[in-house]
């Protein structure tokens, strides 16, 4: 067969989308992936986006002979016809799919004089993963980490940038005195090479943002805090860890994204409050530092102490790979020390200063750090 094409929303595309991708091109020599435009359904992404994304995901994939084609205005099956495609290939998951698939391949090959239908069935552990799946996993701490077991990178980046978006533009609601531009400039910024979307940052990235904005936003919920705390909090975490292996020799990290939000001009609310929480995530002048979002901010900061032992085993080697130019020996060292220090607050009942956080992350992080420890003791044969 010379060609074959996959139809949908794809919005956004999944790794069940990628798998029938991969049955097509065992099928035929050329692939065509139709996007479809429907005017009922409301996408995360427009058309134009959606090709792009798939395109990144496809080439990642290393495959060469996927095009991407978006369909205005016609039947997805009656253009195949027109690209001189014979066949287009669905994926099925179930009975109540066939049912449906079934219903769509008569409709095009009886009425519309269209392509016809080869049906595939997805293995097991593909079977429920589709767009509205991927979809309704978004809101609670930690929904990122499911998603991004479901979607090729290029999509879960462009879906938390989505998120990471409205989140920001929320911030700004009362503000209406700041520049639009200039909000649109530290979004980009932030979530770009510069910052949180840099390659070479393996842990403190846009994984990061999204767990502590979202962490922000349970906390506000259990507690009751007030919008301003919230918006305060926020924009404190949103610039936290804005430079991060900073040019200054003389100046923290910490510091240096204190003076960058300063420098930033963004809105006359609580500049010096939010500057004085980010400078609090900074060891050498926390003691120093009082305000009373403190502990909120330092606990959402260290949340990621207390997950479940998959995302805390995945931020260890992300930091250790943030420190890839140190030897292991000096690094199992000095990990080793940050690990006795943080067992001992946790044992303590201080490692999470805010109560909230205290009670429901405490226990799992005390399991979380003496397993690293006891992992560290095995490489050095201690």
């Amino acid at each position: 067969m010379k060609k074959i094409a996959f139809s949908g929303t794809l919005d956004p595309i999944t790794n069940g989308h990628l798998w029938v991708i991969q049955e097509a091109r065992a099928l035929a020599d050329e692939v065509v992936v139709f996007i479809s435009e429907n005017p009922v359904k409301k996408p995360q992404f427009s058309a134009l986006e959606r090709k792009d994304i798939i395109e990144r995901s496809v080439a990642e994939c290393g495959w060469d002979n996927v095009s991407v084609v978006i369909v205005k205005g016609d039947y997805t099956a009656r253009a195949a016809k027109r690209h001189g495609i014979e066949y287009l290939v669905r994926g099925i998951r179930n009975t109540s799919d066939f049912d449906y698939e079934n219903l769509i391949q008569q409709t095009n090959v009886d009425v519309l004089d269209g392509a016809k239908t080869i049906f595939v069935m997805p293995p097991r552990d593909l079977g429920s993963v589709s767009s509205s799946f991927v979809r309704a996993l978004q809101g609670p701490v930690g929904w990122h980490w499911t998603e991004k077991k479901f979607m090729p990178m290029p999509a879960y980046i462009a879906w938390i940038k989505s998120w990471l978006r409205t989140d920001w533009q929320k911030l700004w609601e009362t503000e209406t005195d700041i520049d639009s531009s200039k909000l649109v400039h530290w979004f980009d910024y932030l979530t770009g090479e510069e910052a949180y979307g840099a390659a070479r940052r393996p842990y403190h990235n846009l994984d990061h943002l999204v767990h502590g904005l979202s962490e922000i936003s349970a906390w506000a919920s259990n507690t009751g805090a007030s919008n301003s705390d919230v918006a305060i909090l926020k924009k404190a975490f949103w610039f936290h860890d804005a430079v991060y292996g900073g040019k200054s020799a003389d100046l923290s990290n910490e510091e240096q994204s204190a003076r960058m939000w300063l420098e930033a001009g963004l809105g006359s609310q609580h500049q010096q409050e939010v500057a004085d929480l980010i400078r609090v995530t900074d060891h050498f002048q926390s003691a120093m530092l009082v305000h009373p979002l403190k502990d909120a901010m330092l606990s959402v900061d260290l949340a990621i102490l207390g997950q479940a032992v998959d995302t805390y085993e995945a931020y260890a080697a992300a930091v250790r790979i943030e420190y890839n130019e140190v030897d292991d020996a000096a690094y199992r060292a000095g990990r080793g020390r940050v690990l006795d220090y943080f067992q001992g607050l946790a044992e303590s009942g201080h490692l999470f200063a805010d109560p909230w956080f205290a009670d429901l992350y405490t226990s799992q992080a005390l399991i979380n750090i003496k397993r690293e420890k006891a992992q560290s003791q095995v490489l050095t044969g201690k």
